[in-house]
C-alpha cells in the first residue's frame, strides 16, 4: 500500500507537505509532473529533465502507448523506464481522458468502452482489466483506473449514470490489479478516480465507493474541462474532505500557475498539465512577473534573461533576444529551451510552495505569488 507521509500542514489551509516512496524513488509532495504522453517530455530530453528541471516523476498515456509502440516493444524492452531510459518513478494515465476527448469514435458499455484508433481508424476495446494488463507492460509505478471523464455541460442524469459506470469499472480494475503481478520486479501502485461533474452528491458518492475499495491513492477527475474556475476550486475542495489524509490526491489536468497553487490550498498533492510544454512551443513563457509573448517585437534587443529571478539553463545561458530570434526564425531550440523554463518553472513553484507550508506562511505567500504571476497574464496561453 502507498503512503503518503505527511511532513508539515499550513494552520490556514488544507495546504499540506509529505512524500511517499515508489521502487524508482522518492516522490516529495506538493509535485507537479512534465506530461511526456507518449514516452517523451516534448522538445526536452531526459538528461535535462532530471538535472535542471528536477523533474521527481513524470506522467505518460496508457491509450498512445499501447497504439504507438505497443506492449510488445515495451515488455522487449524491459518496461518503459528501460525503453525510454528513466530511472525515476512514472505514473500512466488510464487513458479514459482520450476516450472522452474521441468521444465520436466511442461506444460505452458496461464492461468498457469501445473506440477507434486515431492513428488508423482500427477498432479497439478497453475493458477495465485490459487496461490494467496495458499498465503493467508499461510497467508505471502508478497505474490510473479506467474512468469515464465527462463533459461540461451535462446535466444530472448523464453525470449520474456516468459516475456509476466510473464506480463499477473501479471495482474490477481493482480486481485485475490484485489478481495480476508486476512484469518487471518493482512495486505498481493503483489509484482510483473521483467523477460526478459539478454535481457535489455524485462527487462525494464517488469518492465514498473508491475509498471502500481502498486505492493506493486517488484523483479528481472531470475538472479543466471548461467549468466556470470557482466552481472548479469549490468542487475540489468540496471532494477532499472525502478523501483519506494518508494517501496521495491528484488533480488531473490542472492547469496553470495560480490553480495549482489555489488547489494546493485545498489539499491537493499532485498535479499534470500540458500547458507549460504546449504555451513555451507558442512562445509564452512564465514567469515571476507574467507572462511573456516571446515574438514580441519588443525582445528584440534586450539582453535580459527570460526571469532574473530564475534559474533554469535557459535563463543562465540566454537572453530574450535571442529566443526572439529563435522563434523568429523557427529554429527547433526554441522549443526546447523555452520548455526547459517554463517546466523549471512549473516545478520550482511547487518546492516554493513545499518550503512556505513548512514555514508557516503558505497563504499569505500564495496571495502575493498568484499576484505577480497574473499580471500581463492576458495573453492566449491555450494558443
Amino acid at each position: 500500500m502507498l503512503k503518503l507521509n505527511v511532513t508539515a500542514r499550513d494552520k490556514n489551509t488544507k495546504a499540506r507537505t509529505g512524500f511517499f516512496e515508489t521502487d524508482h524513488g522518492i516522490v516529495e509532495t506538493p509535485i507537479f509532473m512534465p506530461v511526456g504522453t507518449q514516452g517523451t517530455v516534448k522538445a526536452v530530453n531526459q538528461n535535462l529533465l532530471e538535472a535542471d528541471i528536477k523533474a521527481q516523476i513524470v506522467l505518460s498515456n496508457t491509450y498512445h502507448l499501447y497504439l504507438r509502440p505497443g506492449t510488445e516493444v515495451l515488455e522487449e524492452a524491459g518496461g518503459l523506464h528501460q525503453f525510454i531510459n528513466w530511472q525515476k518513478p512514472i505514473l500512466t494515465d488510464s487513458g479514459g481522458y482520450q476516450v472522452f476527448s474521441l468521444s465520436e469514435l466511442r461506444k460505452l458499455k458496461a464492461n468498457g468502452v469501445e473506440f477507434r484508433s486515431h492513428l488508423d481508424g482500427s477498432k479497439h476495446f478497453f475493458t477495465p482489466g485490459k487496461v490494467i494488463s496495458i499498465q503493467r507492460s508499461i510497467g508505471s509505478d502508478i497505474m490510473m483506473a479506467l474512468d469515464e471523464c465527462t463533459p461540461y455541460p451535462c446535466d444530472y442524469e448523464y453525470a449520474q449514470k456516468s459516475t456509476a459506470l466510473t464506480s463499477n469499472w473501479a471495482v474490477l480494475n481493482k480486481e485485475a490489479f490484485e489478481n495480476s503481478v508486476p512484469q518487471y520486479g518493482k512495486k505498481q501502485f493503483l489509484f482510483g478516480i473521483i467523477q460526478g461533474s459539478v454535481y457535489k452528491d455524485l462527487r462525494e458518492k464517488s469518492a465514498k465507493d473508491l475509498v471502500e475499495l481502498n486505492f493506493d491513492g486517488y484523483a479528481i477527475g472531470g475538472l479543466a474541462v471548461g467549468e466556470p474556475t470557482d466552481v472548479m476550486y469549490d468542487i475540489v475542495n468540496f471532494t477532499t474532505g472525502f478523501m483519506p489524509e494518508d494517501r496521495p490526491r491528484y488533480l488531473m489536468g490542472v492547469g496553470r500557475p495560480e490553480n495549482i497553487l489555489e488547489a494546493i490550498e485545498r489539499g491537493i498533492d499532485m498535479f499534470d498539465c500540458v500547458m507549460p510544454t504546449r504555451n513555451a512551443r507558442n512562445a509564452y513563457l512564465f514567469t515571476s512577473g507574467g507572462i511573456l509573448s516571446m515574438r514580441n517585437a519588443k525582445y528584440k534587443n534586450d539582453f535580459e534573461p527570460v526571469d532574473k529571478n530564475c534559474g533554469c539553463y535557459t535563463c543562465t545561458n540566454f537572453s530574450r533576444a535571442y529566443l526572439r530570434h529563435l522563434f523568429i526564425a523557427k529554429e527547433i531550440l526554441a522549443l526546447e529551451l523555452s520548455s526547459i523554463h517554463n517546466l523549471h518553472f512549473y516545478l520550482e513553484l511547487v518546492k516554493t510552495a513545499r518550503e512556505h507550508i513548512k514555514q508557516g506562511d503558505f497563504k499569505n505567500w500564495k496571495n502575493e505569488t498568484i499576484n505577480k504571476i497574473s499580471l500581463n497574464n492576458n495573453n492566449k496561453s491555450e494558443d
